[in-house]
């Protein structure tokens, strides 16, 4: 078997990047797409992503809104396994390719729907824009910013999140599919994309939720950007008290820990007044020299550090290279193209990209027979992963919240920890927006004991994951060699920071140490100091990549009768989230860089300060310019320039003041409606409070209510898709230990010996 979805055809209907993503993480890992286009191509066949985002795929040229073209679509859809759309709501129950009308015909099809917003409401017509998303979903409001104001992103995160969350919903009906006989219908919309970059901050206690920090370097000091004295900058990435205090010392500023008010308490310095204290200090000694000898002086006392470094420098370094995370083809018009590799490892169905995306007529496309028969069984009741076993050994985000993706499919997710429980519970709200779902052991795993007792447990559960750094599963005994002798169908899923080679693949791998090498903090900030994204980009991503990889492997099993390993890192992410950005031919039209407080990139394609909040617009056809012109009253606007000269105006030059002097007075609400009446492609900046209170977002059903043990009522993301109405979670996170002795029980172990364990400090029970 060449990949782990050899012999899956998908049909893809999709366009821009989420579900041409999505799909193409599908055909890395063996499936064979066929991506139906309209004749004037996908909207973004212009854009270097696209050659990236399609590879692997043959296209075919249909229209469904035409007659003579329908027939032609059903009947490949008739040899599909499963069939993509990202059309508005409606679309597909007009021609007929909704989920129930397909699955009454073909009751083994998965049907996938990715809208751009959400199922239902008012914002769900509007055209695809990673900007309205962004806005919407409180993306842009949240973002850190030096003025009270939402940041415009560059990088079109949203997206790239919605379409890796597909990825691994569309792998798990597959999985479904082949326990039950049936197909099903699937949905992860673009509010799905949210709540899987935004689960640390869209969540609250109480009154108790996320800031905004007041700064794009970062607010705390132990974990920001500094400037050093050549002008170059660095990001400090020491996350735990350990770390910092190592820093200090490197630094000879160990005074600070001791300073009245501090008191050699660690998470003072984390909160106001220390922290602005301790960061003057900070800014202050980095100025003094510059920044190689700075990284010469951390790097030396173990501390986790990165330089701020430039896209393309990276795209091209070492670490990349070994990773396979930059592979070289020919076009036939762009000669050589440069385009991410395969970002997470299978090894024994290994992934691949064969070459760019062909064309193909639809009278050459094969017969195909689905992969499975139509069976007989319901629908698994808690999710398509229902009887899953997870034995999560994942701390931080990026490995524990790959594991909160499955239990929100339906698996069984056991956070498995040391005595003392994962250090980011010192987070609070970000850990339990990325630990739902989960039930919680603590076990010494240094001891023989507690080793054995998780041995038990492996060989009776599906998947283990860790991101320990490199040797650490070796010394704990618990690498996969050792876990497939004990369990041939385990799937060991491992996340580092740099790989498992390479000059880098011992230091910690923090997610904005990730973003400063990648260059993703320097293209934000533009001709001005780098920023500090305030979504966990390389963390989040690697986490939705690991639970694809980890539902690939389940896939792959159900054919070979053997689980396998899966290896994937942050800087492999730091590449696919950059996917559009990185892909090089010779002339490429440049990548969008900012600015500090980044409003947007022109002067239709912007934020614009309301009386009483924030209005995004965002046009992306000329004549849109016309339709601005009278939404506002000033058509003599279009007498001063044509909608093509208006398209390349600034943010902040002569058409953007005027829209900004036009819309300031404005309440947000008559902005938005005036705007969209005239089919302006705009929406209001949600703020966080307002953004928990939404009605189109509470009508999506965004969030649920659950209770936490120890803060009570807390509000959080629901779901990360929705299988036919299941999916989502049954419980908030769990404290450490909080279901040790239940767990231990499940797993077969005596009451005796679960007291003894207990009474020896081996296990812990909250």
């Amino acid at each position: 078997m060449s990949g782990a979805f050899a012999g899956i055809r998908i049909v893809d209907f999709t366009q821009g990047i989420a579900g041409p993503m999505a799909t193409m993480l599908l055909a890395d890992q063996g499936a064979e797409v066929i991506k139906v286009e309209p004749p004037g191509g996908d909207r973004v066949k212009d854009e270097p992503g696209y050659l990236c985002w399609n590879r692997n795929k043959r296209r075919v040229v249909l229209d469904p809104h035409r007659f003579e073209d329908l027939s032609a679509v059903r009947a490949l859809l008739a040899t599909a396994d499963a069939a993509v759309f990202d059309w508005a709501p409606g679309e597909q129950e007009r021609l007929g390719l909704d989920a129930t009308t397909l699955l009454a015909e073909h009751p083994a099809l998965v049907h996938v729907w990715l809208p751009p917003y959400s199922a239902r409401g008012r914002w769900s017509q509007l055209p695809p824009s990673e900007a309205l998303i962004s806005a919407l979903g409180t993306v842009a409001a949240q973002q850190s910013s030096y003025e009270d104001q939402p940041v415009w992103l560059v990088s079109p995160q949203v997206s790239y999140g919605q379409a890796m969350l597909s990825a691994g919903a569309i792998g798990s009906a597959l999985y479904e599919r082949t326990q039950t006989g049936r197909g099903g219908s699937v949905v992860v919309s673009g509010l799905n994309g949210v709540a899987a970059v935004h689960s640390g901050i869209t969540i609250k206690w109480g009154e108790a939720m996320d800031r905004h920090s007041g700064s794009s370097r970062g607010a705390v000091p132990n974990y920001r950007l500094y400037q050093c004295g050549d002008g170059l900058w660095l990001f400090l990435g020491t996350l735990t008290p350990p770390f910092f205090l190592r820093a200090l010392e490197a630094m000879d500023l160990m005074e600070l820990i001791v300073m009245e008010g501090v008191d050699g308490e660690f998470t003072k310095l984390l909160q106001p007044p220390m922290n602005a204290v301790a960061i003057e200090r900070l800014d202050k000694r980095f100025a003094e020299k510059p920044r190689d000898e700075w990284l010469k002086i951390l790097h030396d006392a173990g501390v986790p550090r990165a330089p701020v470094g430039e896209r393309n420098d990276w795209f091209r370094s070492e670490t990349v290279t070994i990773n396979e995370m930059r592979l070289e083809f020919d076009h036939p018009k762009h000669g050589k193209v440069l385009i991410p590799g395969v970002s997470v490892k299978l090894q024994a169905t290994p992934g691949e990209v064969r070459g760019l995306m062909t064309d193909a007529k639809i009278e050459a496309i094969q017969p195909h027979e689905p992969a499975v028969r139509p069976g007989g069984r319901d629908p698994l009741p808690r999710g398509p992963l229902a009887g899953v076993r997870v034995l999560d050994l994942g701390q931080f985000i990026a490995g524990t919240f790959a594991p909160t993706f499955l239990a929100s499919f339906g698996a069984d997710v056991i956070k498995v920890e040391l005595l003392d429980g994962d250090p980011f519970r010192l987070a609070g709200l970000q850990f339990a927006g990325h630990n739902r779902g989960k039930r919680a052991i603590a076990i010494d795993l240094k001891s023989d004991a507690g080793r054995e007792a998780f041995y038990e447990m492996v060989r009776q559960s599906d998947v283990v994951l860790d991101n320990f750094r490199a040797g650490v599963r070796e010394r704990l005994r618990i690498d996969y060699a050792t876990l497939r002798a004990m369990n041939p169908r385990i799937v060991s899923c491992s996340v580092t920071g740099y790989g498992p080679e390479g000059p880098l693949a011992n230091d910690p791998g923090f997610d904005p140490l990730l973003q400063a090498r990648s260059g993703l903090m320097a293209a934000q900030g533009g001709n001005d100091e780098p920023v500090f994204f305030k979504i966990a980009v390389n963390d989040s991503g690697s986490a939705m990549i690991a639970a694809f990889g980890m539902i690939s492997a389940l896939f792959a099993r159900e054919r070979t009768g053997e689980g396998q390993e899966v290896l994937t890192c942050l800087a492999n992410q730091s590449i696919l989230t950059q996917s559009g950005e990185v892909t090089w031919y010779e002339g490429r039209p440049p990548a969008p860089v900012g600015g500090r407080d980044f409003l947007g990139p022109g002067a239709l394609n912007r934020f614009y300060r309301c009386a009483d909040g924030w209005v995004a617009v965002a046009c992306s056809d000329a004549t849109q310019f016309h339709q601005l012109c009278a939404a506002l009253g000033r058509s003599e606007w279009a007498g001063r320039m044509t909608a093509e000269q208006a398209m390349r105006e600034p943010a902040t030059g002569t058409l953007g003041n005027l829209v900004a002097e036009a819309l300031a007075p404005m309440p947000r609400t008559e902005a938005v409606d005036r705007l969209v009446l005239r089919g302006v492609p705009a929406a209001p900046v949600l703020g966080l409070p307002e953004f928990f209170d939404d009605p189109w977002v509470n009508e999506n059903r965004y969030f649920d209510s659950y209770e936490h043990p120890v803060w009570g009522p807390t509000v959080g993301q629901r779901a990360y898709g929705d299988f036919g109405g299941r999916g989502g979670f049954e419980r908030g996170a769990p404290l450490v230990g909080q279901h040790s002795v239940e767990v231990l029980r499940e797993f077969g172990f005596e009451d005796d010996r679960i007291e003894a364990l207990l009474a020896d400090g081996v296990v812990r029970q909250a």
